[in-house]
């Protein structure tokens, strides 16, 4: 599983990274929370509030985002978005 991670603040990327795991580590979840998390870790953010809309988005898009309001401290950029490939 490969996880692409953007920071972006209106049109502009500020930041992308990505994190790959193995797919022979756990269930598709397991693999999903892991790499959510060490994606986090190498952007430099905290881990966002995953709610019911970034679940339908990801199931039916394998894509999210995360909005500023999602984050409990405030952020420089707009919108955190993972895309899973």
């Amino acid at each position: 599983m490969k996880l692409i991670g953007k920071l972006i603040k209106g049109t502009t990327t500020l930041a992308e990274k990505t994190y790959e795991i193995d797919d022979s580590e756990g269930t598709y979840q397991d693999r999903l929370e892991k790499s959510f998390v060490e994606l986090c870790s190498l952007l430099s953010i905290e881990v966002p509030m995953w709610l019911t809309k970034n679940t339908r988005e990801y199931v039916r898009f394998r894509r999210t985002s995360f909005n500023a309001d999602q984050f409990f401290n405030p952020v420089v950029f707009e919108r955190f978005e993972i895309k899973s490939e």
